[in-house]
């Protein structure tokens, strides 16, 4: 009978070691067509936390208008000669997903609905211009641009100066207009006039943050330059299709943004929807997006950007340590108590894709009250520590 026991200790324990194996050694799972969910409780969480974040998001709506034509006006009227100039569409309500270990555990609002998405488009931009240097397109990042864009859109002492890394995380103090906009108008200072704003000193391209949508779509005229192809073709191409996005989404430029390259008329997108155009996209297929920068870029056994880049993009500037390559971090601990590690896109009127590697963490929202968003990233990681 002891030996029957020490066999059958021995037969339990070596069962034991090979459920561990095979629990450690899963796949991570990612969704197909259809998206699975689970449980919080399933995942690990805290079920009644989680439903406290998913409350306080419903219940906490932006404030910007419905039709988003007229809150482009009321939140950019005091900028010279402002203009409509791109698509622009009515929003929805709130919606969004809280996505753990690449399962939805929460919902709300109409994820399937087609909405502007305003800045969070400048971190999908960061991303073709990662693919850029993954494919060799872009040697370096420090790179001075007139290297690889001669047309004299980057001519001068001081634009000749601008490098990738500049415009990548908004410091490049670029001067000029392009397509109806001019980076002197875009987010004026409060003081001055239009005259002290144009013939404004420049600081030196590296040494000055400026949150500054001409400039960023500057970014977007000079990739399409180097890939020699509409912008959207090559994440649709390289991002979007792998990943299983809809048929959807759209990345619309201004309605005058059209250069001939290699003989054909493309648009050069915009990075936002700051004068209209940027990406109109449902809340799942921002989840994806946010799922594929979670696990560093790999999308089952394709590595689609490379973790290299993703290390790269999320990096603290040396200017403003609250930005990257066009991802916000959580160094100004925008998100208390949340990992330093966090990087966030963000657009106006409440839209959120706050990315937490460390937990396999995903969170979307979509005309979120910004005053309320760290409560809800709160509740979630909460919901995590409280199963613990």
């Amino acid at each position: 009978m002891r030996i029957s026991c020490k066999i059958l200790s021995c037969l339990l324990f070596l069962f034991f070691l090979l459920q561990q194996a095979y629990t450690f050694g899963q796949t991570p799972y990612y969704p197909e067509k259809i998206w699975a969910g689970k449980s919080a409780s399933a995942v690990g969480m805290e079920q009644v936390l989680i439903d406290s974040a998913v409350a306080l998001a419903i219940g906490s709506e932006n404030n910007v208008e419905r039709d988003l034509r007229i809150a482009n006006l009321k939140a950019y009227a005091r900028e010279p000669d402002y203009a409509i100039l791109g698509p622009m569409k009515e929003r929805g309500a709130p919606a969004g997903l809280i996505i753990k270990n690449g399962y939805i555990v929460a919902q709300w609002g109409d994820i399937e609905r087609v909405d502007m998405t305003f800045s969070v488009t400048k971190s999908y931009l960061s991303t073709v211009a990662g693919l850029a240097v993954d494919k060799g397109l872009i040697k370096d990042v420090n790179d001075p641009v007139n290297r690889y864009v001669w047309d004299g859109t980057f001519e001068g002492a001081h634009n000749g100066k601008v490098t990738w890394q500049h415009l990548l995380q908004q410091t490049s103090d670029w001067s000029g207009c392009q397509f109806g906009t001019c980076d002197w108008a875009d987010r004026p200072p409060k003081e001055g006039t239009i005259d002290d704003w144009k013939n404004r000193p420049l600081a030196d391209p590296g040494s000055k943050f400026e949150y500054n949508d001409t400039r960023v779509n500057l970014l977007a005229y000079s990739l399409l330059q180097v890939f020699r192809k509409p912008l959207p073709v090559v994440l649709k191409e390289n991002i979007m299709d792998p990943i299983g996005a809809s048929t959807t989404w759209r990345w619309y430029g201004y309605d005058d943004a059209f250069v001939n390259v290699d003989g054909m008329m493309m648009q050069t997108v915009s990075g936002g929807g700051h004068f209209g155009g940027g990406l109109f996209i449902n809340t799942l297929d921002q989840a994806r997006f946010g799922l594929l920068f979670a696990r560093n870029g790999k999308w089952k056994e394709h590595q689609l950007i490379s973790s290299s880049w993703i290390a790269e993009a999320k990096q603290p500037g040396t200017v403003n340590p609250s930005y990257g390559y066009l991802w916000w971090t959580n160094e100004d601990n925008r998100f208390p108590g949340a990992p330093k590690e966090v990087f966030t896109a963000i657009g106006f009127g409440g839209n959120y894709i706050v990315i937490d590697q460390a937990h396999d963490l995903v969170i979307v929202t979509r005309w979120m009250d910004d005053e309320k968003m760290a409560d809800v990233v709160s509740y979630v990681l909460k919901a995590i520590n409280a199963s613990k």
